[in-house]
């Protein structure tokens, strides 16, 4: 490097797969034998500032070849790059982050995953379908719920309280098939990125987690041709250039045939899912270009002629990037979500319809004002369309009445600011604040009761009821019932101990406005969300993390150890029998409690070489807790702290990954946890001839420990290498030992003893699969 001059310089531009186009996001670009660079942003764009000098510009992204190129950085450069992928084509496991040492330990970004495709390709899978939900599950601090229930779990937290996002777009249920399958088909997907905990100021909304999940652009090289046949569905993907070389689409869509299998076979009985997700781009100049996306997916369930139901995610987003000069880079999105179900009972002759949808516009900035500082800020809306249930008969002949519940509005919305700063050439933070603001609309009917209380404690009974309504308050459409707003602060930073370790330390406020009803232990389709307003208050929640990283032997092994403590205000809790379906007055079954966790966890890496994978271990505790407050009274469980369904004491996973050769490759996952809370009847009595359980309290029992082993191998021919035409075998085994994990313990009286009895149910046992893989 020559003499540097007083005056500086910035080169910015995109970086890009030398295959297919495809922006690569999280890119490493640094002036080589400096501490002066950065990453790409989620459109691949960079930009690196620099005193005046000639440079060696650095660029790397795991799975590719380093470029290094020779700069004279006299001038403000728009320097483009296309990087390859490496010659092997072999997929190294990535989990933390797709960035080179310098980068992981230097910024100050924690409680943060970032998982490539590549890396969830080499998971065994159930039924022969990549899931990009079961492989996070696979990280310390994120769980399910149990074997066959949809979502995830983060740090102890609820699955109302994820924030999903598919392209920015909302996802209000992530699951197919009651939860054996995700809604993202690995295809279509490029990134995943999961925020733990440090959720950066731009987001907002929910108190838990944040998973940002990116769809490929589309190859805008050359037509490409993808999929597979499994057991259980088939996928198919198409993707190429249009518009001459100004963009390119993707479409990719899956399909299952249980349903045509159950009908070739006679039974009356279906099951099925089908998505679709779509993309393409247009580049009006190098300044200025469009994206439009979308995702359609959809469930049904049969039970012979009596009972239909059906479910299912659409989502639209049109993005426009642009970019303003050097440093400034804009995106602004219109986005639609909707989320809705239909329950249609033939034999009554009616149907039960509900959803949610959401209107979202939002506009973010990005400001590289310097290679020290850097400057994230934005704005967004979104309006929300409730409709928690409406019945309609479905015949002339029905004795049903037609019903629809009190229609909901609301709009949420936030500003927000952040900074990445480098305070010193070890110390780095990353501060912002976002202010959100929540407006619950009019439109319907709100209830009133006596002494305002819509739940009272009734101390001759030692129950919870409902309170006493006196009347109701009309709103108008135009009115506002009630609004809400909260400063949200987030900070966290990162001091460099030496070349090969850091500390981390983190703290975010969130809030959240809406809110998913239901008092079962596992979530299911057929929740119902509901906004904040007079009787229901925003969640919100204070998280503190802090985190050691130290890496071996030139990242070929790392270690990452964090520890957090989570605090949740204003945590919807159920009144024992509450009852929560076809409720125009959600207030008189539920009372505001409080959630914490805290927890340990320690994550083990081996990045490099032809075996790649990790251990994840972690120690924790979720409790809620919910006193009488107004409604007088102990409180749920006498006021005690007592387990959330989704506590987890101990978790326990190993991955891992074997290239044999450029024809065979091995992967396994072994998991342990500790069982999931449950309530136990502890006695019984006899009251009029009746058998009556007494139960111990609130979630105090546990079910047995969950514990199963997967293994995958995958076998690519040799004769397909060096052909357009490239052909793949997987054949896995999902619970290898067969291990019956119980998902449920009910208990009863066995009719012909007459002697009480526990039955163990199980979703599982051994599950072996078959898919074939094609490309061309």
């Amino acid at each position: 490097m020559s003499a540097i001059g007083q005056t500086s310089h910035t080169i910015s531009g995109t970086i890009t797969d030398k295959s297919n186009g495809e922006t690569l996001f999280g890119a490493s670009v640094f002036l080589s034998g400096t501490t002066i660079g950065g990453v790409t942003n989620e459109y691949g764009f960079y930009s690196v500032t620099a005193p005046e000098g000639k440079y060696i510009l650095s660029i790397s992204y795991m799975g590719y070849n380093e470029l290094n190129i020779e700069i004279d950085l006299n001038h403000d450069m728009v320097y483009d790059v296309e990087i390859s992928e490496f010659s092997t084509a072999l997929e190294e496991v990535v989990v933390m982050a797709d960035e080179p040492e310098r980068v992981i330990l230097r910024k100050p970004e924690m409680s943060v995953v970032k998982m490539n495709i590549g890396t969830v390709k080499q998971m065994p899978v159930v039924l022969g379908e990549l899931d990009v939900l079961k492989s996070l599950q696979m990280l310390p601090g994120v769980t399910n719920n149990g074997e066959g229930t949809g979502g995830f779990h983060v740090r102890g937290g609820a699955q109302d309280q994820n924030l999903v996002l598919l392209d920015e777009a909302i996802i209000y249920n992530t699951s197919h098939m009651f939860g054996f399958f995700s809604v993202f088909n690995a295809d279509a997907i490029k990134d995943v990125k999961l925020y733990k905990g440090g959720i950066p100021a731009s987001f907002g909304g929910r108190v838990s987690s944040v998973l940002d999940i990116r769809q490929k652009d589309g190859n805008s090289k050359n037509f490409e041709l993808n999929g597979g046949i499994g057991v259980i569905s088939s996928r198919l993907t198409a993707e190429g250039p249009v518009f001459g070389d100004k963009g390119s689409f993707l479409i990719a869509g899956r399909r299952s045939y249980v349903d045509l299998l159950l009908k070739a076979a006679g039974d009356e009985n279906s099951v099925s899912f089908y998505d679709l997700n779509l993309k393409t781009n247009y580049s009006i100049n190098r300044n200025n270009k469009l994206f439009l996306s979308g995702y359609f997916g959809r469930d049904a369930f049969k039970l012979g002629s009596s009972f239909d139901s059906s479910y299912g995610n659409s989502t639209g987003n049109l993005r426009w990037n642009h970019i303003f000069n050097d440093r400034l880079f804009s995106n602004l999105s219109a986005i639609l979500s909707r989320y809705d179900y239909d329950l249609e009972f033939a034999q009554d002759e009616f149907e039960w319809l509900s959803s949610i949808t959401n209107y979202n516009l939002k506009y973010d900035f990005k400001y590289y004002l310097s290679d020290a500082f850097k400057l994230d800020f934005g704005a967004n809306g979104i309006y929300y369309d409730f409709n928690p249930g409406e019945v309609n008969p479905t015949a002339e002949t029905s004795p049903v009445n037609p019903l629809k519940l009190d229609q909901k509005k609301a709009l949420e919305s936030g500003l927000y600011v952040s900074a990445e700063h480098k305070l010193s050439p070890k110390l780095t933070a990353q501060y912002g604040l976002r202010y959100s603001a929540f407006s619950r609309f009019g439109g319907q009917p709100i209830s009133t009761y006596a002494n305002d209380r819509p739940v009272v404690y009734n101390p001759e009974l030692g129950i919870y009821e409902r309170g006493e309504a006196t009347g109701e308050t009309n709103f108008d459409k135009g009115d506002v019932i009630e609004t809400f707003g909260n400063i949200e602060p987030r900070v966290s930073l990162a001091y460099l101990l030496n070349e090969e370790s850091s500390i981390k330390a983190g703290y975010s406020r969130t809030a959240q406005y809406i809110h998913l009803l239901s008092n079962t232990s596992s979530v299911t389709p057929l929740d119902v969300w509901t906004p904040s307003g007079p009787f229901i208050k925003p969640q919100l929640s204070n998280q503190y993390a802090l985190g050691y990283f130290h890496n071996f032997k030139d990242m070929v092994y790392s270690l990452e150890v964090e520890t957090y403590y989570k605090t949740v205000d204003n945590r919807i809790d159920y009144i024992d029998g509450s009852d929560l379906i076809g409720q125009n007055t959600i207030e008189t079954e539920i009372l505001n409690g409080e959630m914490r966790a805290y927890g340990l966890e320690l994550l083990l890496r081996k990045n490099e070489g032809d075996f790649t994978g990790w251990i994840a271990y972690t120690l924790s505790k979720s409790e809620q807790r919910t006193l009488g407050g107004t409604a007088g009274g102990p409180g749920i469980n006498n006021g005690n702290w007592y387990n959330a369904s989704f506590d987890r004491t101990h978790d326990i996973s190993l991955s891992g990954a074997y290239q044999l050769n450029d024809q065979w490759s091995f992967g396994t996952n072994l998991v342990f946890q500790s069982g999931r809370p449950v309530t136990y009847p502890n006695g019984q009595y006899v009251y009029e001839d009746l058998s009556i359980a007494s139960y111990s309290p609130r979630n105090s029992d546990r079910l047995p420990a969950y514990h199963r082993m997967d293994v995958s191998i995958n076998y690519k021919p040799r004769k397909y290498q060096n052909k357009r035409f490239k052909g793949e075998w997987v054949f896995s085994v999902y619970n290898l030992y067969s291990r019956k994990n119980a998902s449920s313990i009910s208990f009863g009286q066995n009719l012909e003893t007459g002697a009480n009895e526990a039955t163990r149910t199980a979703i599982f046992g051994i599950v072996p699969s078959l898919t074939y893989n094609f490309k061309f």
